[in-house]
């Protein structure tokens, strides 16, 4: 499509599926060559064969330090360097009707995944780009992250955090010439919504239940139409290219207007959706 990434390197966490693999294909696009990190093996391995020699695949559990580190090592063994980290990898956890009923069971494991994730991603990077010339670090959170709502206690307070994070990153890291920004998705058609909306339903309800979810949440955008993940693509290339050197520290929900305002403020299919990504 174009060549605003050419020559540049980037390394995509949860690369294999939903906003990371649209991220993932867009940076192919405009030239770069990626380093798609994820868990699932068997996913990640398939795209990146079939991507091409621009691509390659490292298995990767963002919670743990010392296997990001590996990531960024492999990244700069495999490609020379690292020029832009998107950190993306993300899990919804448990949701529950009420914070009475909320027993914490998964907050390690979501703030692992969501939070540290994210930090060790961006620091890990943030070493190498430091004695590089500098790079993009782009942190994904959600509108989650921006408006308070019930029912997933740790994935909120855990896109919240990236969010501020992001904000003491590009402080610190300014000095080095890393630019360090956060996007909010909202209301993008991936699965990571359906597994939270619809995992204690019977297979063959959930999918009228997301049509209607996702129909209650377009009706609340400012923006009448369903995001995708192209939508977040074109924002990560603003972050990751060179358009953006004088920007930092900036948060960028792409969420059809939904955090500006809403038009309709009830639904029919039961319980209120969570803002996920």
């Amino acid at each position: 499509m174009g060549n605003e990434l050419s020559g540049k390197v980037a390394v995509v966490t949860g690369g294999s599926s939903g906003i990371g693999l649209g991220i993932t294909t867009r940076f192919l696009d405009e030239g770069a060559r990626v380093v798609i990190a994820d868990v699932n093996d068997e996913a990640g391995e398939a795209i990146a064969k079939e991507l091409g020699d621009g691509a390659a695949f490292r298995r990767t559990d963002v919670s743990d330090t010392d296997d990001v580190a590996r990531l960024v090592e492999y990244t700069v063994d495999t490609f020379g360097g690292i020029d832009v980290m998107f950190n993306n990898a993300g899990i919804s956890g448990a949701r529950h009707k009420s914070l009475l009923d909320e027993d914490f069971a998964d907050f390690h494991q979501v703030l692992g995944v969501n939070l540290l994730g994210v930090m060790s991603g961006t620091r890990e990077a943030a070493r190498h780009m430091s004695a590089n010339g500098g790079g993009s670090i782009i942190n994904v959170s959600s509108i989650g992250g921006i408006e308070a709502a019930p029912g997933q206690w740790a994935y909120h307070v855990s896109k919240s955090s990236v969010i501020f994070f992001t904000r003491c990153a590009a402080v610190d890291l300014g000095q080095h010439a890393i630019r360090v920004n956060c996007i909010a998705p909202g209301n993008i058609e991936t699965p990571i919504l359906e597994r939270t909306m619809t995992s204690h339903l019977p297979e063959e309800e959930r999918g009228e239940v997301m049509q209607r979810i996702r129909s209650y949440l377009v009706a609340r955008q400012a923006i009448h139409r369903q995001g995708t993940t192209d939508d977040i693509a074109e924002a990560a290339l603003y972050l990751a290219s060179d358009r953006s050197t004088y920007v930092t520290g900036i948060l960028l929900p792409v969420d059809g207007g939904m955090v500006a305002g809403t038009q309709a403020q009830s639904a029919d299919f039961g319980a209120r959706p969570a803002q996920s990504q």
